[in-house]
């Protein structure tokens, strides 16, 4: 349904170090930069910008990992690159039976989790 999210923020240089960091354990790079905006993807698709500009608001991004040892590898990519916890990698059974995810805010407060269903 979603083509792509694109994320607002007033501290574009760190915003997208931290992202490209972040989500290196999930196979995402920065594939696109158009100077004031930058698009980050896996496999030919570009799902996620960072661009500059004022932060509109705060979300909950969820991004889809392969395998646990990904989820747990993007935690701690995460906090390494100046995330805060929100919730350390582990079963999630009240979303339902396998799921298994991550979450911690960004420099913005932005909520990004990694999450494996299987």
């Amino acid at each position: 349904m979603l083509d792509h999210v694109g994320l607002r923020t007033t501290q574009y240089a760190e915003m997208l170090r931290f992202y490209e960091a972040a989500l290196a354990p999930l196979g995402y790079t920065k594939t696109m930069d158009v100077g004031v905006a930058a698009g980050l993807g896996r496999n030919g698709e570009v799902p996620l910008w960072i661009g500059e500009g004022p932060a509109a608001s705060s979300v909950h991004l969820a991004i889809a990992a392969a395998s646990r040892d990904e989820v747990d590898a993007f935690y701690q990519a995460a906090l390494a690159n100046g995330a805060t916890d929100n919730g350390p990698p582990g079963p999630r059974p009240h979303y339902h039976e396998t799921y298994y995810g991550a979450f911690v805010l960004d420099p913005d407060g932005n909520n990004l989790e990694a999450v494996c269903h299987g």
